[in-house]
């Protein structure tokens, strides 16, 4: 009999689903489907598509556990996706829209030859609901912030009803690529429920508090769940606001904030698709970057010689994930203090993250560089020593990620190279040995990069 395609994409759940919804509304069979992209997956597995793939099997079991499954195809999707039209005879396919400049051009080619219907989900309000008076988009984050806030969450409060096609008839899939998961983030829906129940339990009246000191547990680690669907953002929000209070506490005001920030970047990615291949700034364009492949490779490895710069690295390095204040300060460091274009550090950004989002990464590097919309000035150049000091003010963040200075107490971690040697040999520190001296002079690299926007920006 005829089936309605449910085609998972960045919806790795069951409850509260909006295309699964609308291929339930069909009235027929509901035939899961997840095709692995040749064009996004990579033969060599990064954390992020390991944490896709964990999530798929997860969302495979809660499907063995309906009497069902999902179908898992490998290769181009409009081909796949035809295939499985002329094996089920299915009538139509439903996936949730996504923004990225190839999703919509992959789902607007698919949509004529097949009958693809795309739903909301990816986002709290669709960048189409979030619009000045005269209809063009906002490129300024409090004004869309005020938009956005006037306007009604919806919130799809759902559960799947027993309609997908039966295990026995489900067709045949491709094997997936064997991988190990992602250790601090198990890819399953269960652990983002757990998570975020702790963050709520925890986080109402201290999240703004504690959310930038990197020596803290102060972030939810909802970002994976949420980039990947396996939570969506509405469902973070209603559970945000499950006591129907008028007010949000301090620490929720804030991450709805964050929530805000994830839909804004979606937005610009949406309408202004351009910023995925250049800057949203047209003076920055012409920009003369350096040329620096050793830089490069020190920042990657965390060898600056700065010990907040190179623990952010590390942790990215060996956990695929950084906190957000590192985030903001490594990249500034790239950008303003290495003077190296900011879409090389988007680029190692989206290889090791775990979490990597195209919207969010590209939003938050143009951010870092000055470059982007509503960006930092470019004259705002974050010095990585007094960024350490305060927000890991007893190095305990250095101390976790850099084994090497472990034995150096207190904030002094920070600037290595202004205590003494004998101290330095004490705690078995040998700079430019055991660790690396600064490879550049914040306050000379900051007046390079002065001249450098403001020669750009002539």
């Amino acid at each position: 009999m005829p089936v309605s395609i449910w085609w998972i994409r960045r919806d790795l759940r069951l409850d509260n689903n909006a295309a699964l919804e609308a291929a339930q509304k069909s009235g027929l069979l509901v035939l899961p489907v997840f095709i692995l992209d040749d064009h996004l997956m990579k033969p060599s597995l990064s954390r992020r598509h390991r944490f896709l793939l964990e999530a798929i099997i997860n969302l495979k079991e809660h499907l063995a556990a309906r009497g069902s499954g999902v179908v898992i195809r490998r290769g181009d999707p409009l081909e796949k996706m035809r295939e499985l039209v002329c094996e089920t005879g299915a009538t139509s396919i439903f996936a949730e829209e996504d923004f990225t400049p190839y999703a919509r051009q992959r789902d607007e080619v698919i949509k004529k030859h097949l009958p693809l219907k795309l739903t909301d989900g990816l986002t709290i309000h669709h960048p189409t609901a979030v619009l000045k008076p005269d209809g063009s988009p906002y490129t300024v984050f409090t004004a869309f912030s005020r938009k956005w806030r006037s306007l009604p969450v919806v919130f799809l409060s759902t559960r799947p009803r027993d309609c997908f096609l039966p295990a026995n008839q489900i067709p045949y899939s491709d094997s997936m690529p064997e991988f190990a998961p992602v250790a601090d983030f198990p890819g399953t829906r269960k652990e983002a429920e757990t998570r975020l129940t702790r963050f709520i339990d925890a986080s109402s009246h201290t999240y703004h508090e504690y959310r930038d000191r990197m020596d803290l547990d102060g972030t939810s680690g909802l970002s994976p769940y949420i980039r990947f669907g396996l939570i969506s953002a509405s469902e973070v929000i209603n559970r945000l606001r499950s006591d129907k209070i008028t007010t949000l506490p301090a620490g929720f005001e804030v991450f709805n904030n964050e929530l805000i920030w994830r839909d804004f970047y979606h937005s610009i990615i949406f309408h202004f698709p351009f910023v995925r291949e250049t800057s949203f700034r047209e003076e920055f364009r012409k920009l003369v970057w350096r040329n620096a492949p050793s830089d490069i490779q020190a920042w990657k490895e965390g060898r600056t010689g700065y010990p907040v710069v190179d623990a952010g690295m590390r942790q990215l390095k060996q956990t695929g994930w950084m906190h957000n204040r590192a985030r903001m300060i490594t990249a500034s460091f790239l950008t303003k203090d290495l003077l190296i274009n900011w879409q090389e550090g988007e680029h190692w950004f989206m290889d090791q993250l775990v979490d990597g989002d195209l919207a969010a990464n590209n939003g938050g590097w143009q951010w870092a560089a000055g470059t982007g919309t509503d960006a930092a000035p470019y004259f705002r150049v974050f010095n990585p020593v007094i960024q350490g000091k305060k927000f890991d003010p007893y190095g305990d963040y250095v101390r976790r990620w850099l084994p090497e200075l472990r034995e150096i107490r207190g904030g002094r971690i920070h600037e290595p190279w202004l205590i003494p040697e004998y101290e330095l040999a004490r705690a078995g520190v040998q700079l430019g040995v055991t660790y690396p001296l600064p490879i550049v002079n914040h306050s000379q690299a900051r007046e390079r990069a002065l001249h450098a926007y403001q020669s750009a920006g002539r």
